[in-house]
């Protein structure tokens, strides 16, 4: 019987598996924390805000008195938007921006007394996204992070392949052999782990791309050129900010006008605007914004009061626009009306942040960032008990190259598609080629020499 360790395609693929796994171990575990404790940003702000609810109700003024309240307490400031109480008892936000070019979200009670403010970058939500799409060192910790998800594709992809059955029955591959012991269960786990993690795993990493720098920017331009883009894009990518960075602050009040003053004459009320918003039973936080007031995404608002959603599930997000003087609806817009291409984006990211099916979703994210840690860990394990000391312990190189072209036919495409992906590679050729055979030492560490 053939030994498959010795089989040239598998020994490649089997290194290919351990040089990738070897390198995004430590970013699993950041990104799997992270992530699952992002998926959670609704519970978080709300507990964050858990002394602006349950204020007393029987004095009230109206939104546009709370407003006005706000920005007195921040003299200068610009109304950006309004967002609507949750329930009566809730203190209304009032979102500003500063002179300074800061951000704060501002609460006023229903009375209309000012009893908090916090700058929205600084909660623990944002601190999660900044932390898990670019490591907190700006563009270049999302590139880093970028390259760390397309060599896990890569990791999970030749990870399958290991684990293929090949006439083995179910035991060891589709649950793992507990009674065995020894390196026989560490090996079972990381392997079945593997499996039943790999389909989560490869949407999660798909549906980030469109958050990525380097891929993003190549699918705006593909985007453009095939005609795809019908609006603006309502997600941010391509060095434009951070993964999760529906709430780049600072970079959105430099770069938008100031909205029209909140004395501004003649338009109708915003109290009005609000009870509008009552009927139209958005999902929570509901906004309404002003006249000329600054987006997440695209230009700035028009002449009109727009009311809209900032829920993370993207499918149940619509927007609808009153004249400013009658307070008549001029417009309407909703998930429906975008492009094909801007909704299957949408719903990834909605599903990515364990927004598109509620609390189903947010358990679903948390037993995936479970199984891959389970997955790194184990990994790590099983490398460590049979590491040389004077090795890295990869496995050798095959003797006959010259019989995996398709192993190099599959690299080519995943480098086509994963730019980022394909510069290492070369990279990784060229250190190969050039500096390897003049560093003897390193090759034998590296496990270079052939077997």
């Amino acid at each position: 019987m053939t030994d498959i360790n010795r089989i040239p395609l598998y020994r490649t693929i089997w290194r290919w598996h351990f040089y990738a796994g070897l390198f995004v171990i430590p970013f699993i575990l950041m990104l799997s924390v992270t992530g699952a404790a992002y998926l959670f940003k609704p519970q978080l702000d709300r507990w964050q805000e858990r002394e602006w609810r349950g204020l007393p109700v029987a004095e009230r003024v109206d939104a546009d008195a709370q407003v006005a309240a706000a920005l007195a307490a921040f003299p200068g400031a610009n109304f950006h938007y309004y967002r609507v109480p949750q329930t009566p008892g809730d203190a209304a936000i009032v979102h500003v921006g500063l002179p300074s070019g800061g951000m704060r979200d501002v609460a006023v009670a229903p009375k209309g007394e000012v009893i908090g403010s916090a700058n929205p970058d600084d909660r623990i939500s944002a601190w999660l996204a900044k932390i898990h799409g670019s490591l907190l060192i700006g563009r270049a910790g999302g590139i880093i992070v970028e390259l760390a998800a397309s060599w896990a594709i890569v990791m999970i992809l030749t990870g399958l392949y290991l684990w293929w059955p090949r006439g083995r029955g179910v035991a060891g591959v589709v649950w793992p052999r507990l009674g065995l012991g020894g390196r026989t269960v560490l090996r079972d786990l990381h392997a079945v782990t593997g499996f039943w993690v790999s389909g989560l795993a490869l949407v999660l990493l798909l549906t980030a791309l469109p958050w990525t720098d380097v891929w993003a920017q190549g699918f705006r331009a593909v985007r453009a050129e095939m005609g795809w883009v019908q609006g603006a894009q309502d997600w941010k990518s391509g060095g434009h900010a951070s993964h999760h960075a529906a709430h780049d602050h600072s970079a959105m009040a430099k770069a938008m006008p100031a909205p029209v003053a909140v004395g501004d004459e003649p338009r109708v009320p915003l109290d009005r605007i609000v009870l509008r918003a009552q009927n139209e039973n958005l999902p929570a936080p509901v906004i309404i914004q002003p006249p000329g007031a600054p987006n997440m995404f695209g230009p700035p608002n028009g002449d009109s009061w727009t009311l809209t959603t900032q829920t993370q599930n993207r499918p149940l997000v619509r927007k609808v626009s009153y004249d400013v003087v009658t307070g008549i609806e001029v417009s309407r817009s909703g998930f429906a009306d975008k492009h094909i291409i801007d909704r299957i984006v949408g719903i990834g990211i909605a599903w990515h942040e364990g927004a598109l099916f509620g609390i189903v979703s947010q358990l679903i994210g948390v037993l995936t960032a479970l199984m891959l840690m389970t997955l790194a860990v184990s990994g790590f394990l099983m490398w460590r008990r049979r590491k040389p000391e004077d090795a890295l312990g990869a496995p050798p190189l095959p003797r006959d190259p010259a019989k995996l072209k398709g192993v190099a036919a599959i690299v080519l495409l995943l480098a086509a598609l994963l730019p980022l992906l394909g510069a290492s590679l070369i990279l990784l050729w060229l250190v190969d080629r050039l500096i390897i055979p003049r560093l003897p030492r390193a090759a034998r560490w590296l496990g270079m020499a052939r077997a």
